[in-house]
């Protein structure tokens, strides 16, 4: 029944649970494993339909705890993780965040994650789930002495806020706003006007214009034992803006209009950065990373399947391992495929075989459990991105 907090079976025992696990069960929220933790889908009183649509009208607030956090810290930590992931660090300076990806040698995704620069000796890390523990151990193997890798994923909650009215709800309860895109900020309590009690020990609050939704938002890193104080006072300040709490299943529809890809379905071991059209992500003049070599033989020759859109033209809604077909012969598969609320059709991501040729506007089928349903190539972004307003 909808709202209703599915039972816990044996094998999910072992599930991790979220600083707000308790607000969320007191919420009615449904719960599922996710990346090896129990975190909330969605929430009673419409659902993801209406948890997508507050985030792309109002403001939603989402519990992503489940992302993993880790600090590299020591002299010359920006240039050890600098020659380890893709993207160059050097493109950003101190209170700036970088997109960036986890390769192994030959050019495989182990994790895409955002990398926060502190300053020159410290850096947070933000992996997915998932991959947090084979991300850390790589980067923990290779640091030399006096670089420390260290997981803090149990100490912090992450909590986003995103939606056009998110600014308001930060402003509610008294952190800064005003930041570029990919910018953070550190608060302290005091300077944010919180009462001491609301954050643990009194530690700060770590504001970020960051984001999985294509919506103007923000993402706030604190200390675990404060989450649930301040995600309260965020829920308050959202629901007088005409936003609600909002779960991974909204989440997920909303990254996928966007294009955004999802570790493990649209980028994974088998899937390169190349193939994925993931290439910004990455410093090609670098003289260092994981996977450089097989990235940049890829990148020479040129990749044998690409990831692109499609928009579906009949009735239907694709979804993740299905079959692409052109003129009956199979060219490629979904990835990852939903419905898209706000345009109100199926939407998908697909790996095409670049031979097939087929340009944006190009017909094709995806073949749903043995029918066939029309699609036309549309590469993403499938609605605009507001991320930069």
């Amino acid at each position: 029944m909808a709202g209703s907090v599915p039972s816990v079976t044996s094998s999910e025992t072992d599930l991790r649970h979220s600083p707000l696990h308790e607000r969320h069960v007191e919420l009615g929220a449904v719960l599922g494993p996710f990346g090896g933790w129990t975190m909330p889908i969605s929430y009673p009183d419409g659902g993801v339909l209406a948890e997508h649509t507050a985030v792309r009208e109002a403001v939603g607030v989402f519990d992503v705890s489940h992302l993993g956090t880790a600090t590299v810290t020591g002299p010359g930590a920006v240039d050890f993780v600098n020659r380890c992931l893709t993207n160059d660090l050097g493109r950003i300076s101190a209170g700036q965040a970088q997109y960036t990806l986890c390769c192994a040698e030959d050019g495989g995704v182990l994790d895409d994650l955002i990398a926060y620069r502190v300053r020159d000796d410290e850096l947070l890390l933000m992996p997915n789930a998932a991959n947090a523990a084979e991300v850390l151990g790589r980067l923990a193997a290779a640091a030399p002495e006096g670089i420390q890798v260290t997981d803090r994923h149990s100490e912090l909650a992450v909590l986003a806020v995103q939606g056009p009215r998110s600014a308001a709800v930060l402003a509610a309860v008294g952190l800064p706003t005003e930041l570029d895109y990919m910018a953070f900020q550190d608060v302290s309590c005091e300077s944010a006007g919180l009462a001491t009690q609301v954050l643990a020990g009194g530690g700060p609050v770590r504001v970020c214009r960051t984001g999985y939704t294509g919506e103007h938002g923000y993402e706030l890193v604190l200390d675990a034992d404060a989450a649930p104080s301040v995600w309260d006072r965020l829920i308050s300040a959202a629901r007088a803006q005409g936003g609600r709490p909002a779960g991974l299943g909204a989440r997920d529809t909303l990254r996928t209009e966007l294009g955004y890809p999802l570790h493990g379905q649209d980028l994974s071991p088998e899937i390169s950065p190349v193939q994925a059209r993931s290439g910004w992500a990455i410093g090609w003049d670098k003289p260092a990373f994981w996977g450089r070599e097989a990235l940049l033989t890829q990148r020479r020759e040129g990749p044998g399947r690409r990831l692109t859109g499609l928009v579906a033209t009949g009735r239907g809604v694709p979804r993740p391992g299905m079959t692409v077909l052109s003129g009956g012969t199979p060219v490629g598969v979904t990835t990852s495929g939903t419905f898209s609320p706000t345009l109100r059709v199926g939407i998908a991501l697909a790996l095409l075989d670049t031979s097939a040729d087929l340009a944006k506007g190009a017909p094709v089928s995806v073949d749903v459990r043995g029918r066939t349903l029309d699609c036309v190539v549309t590469p993403p972004p499938f609605v605009p991105s507001h991320v930069r307003d």
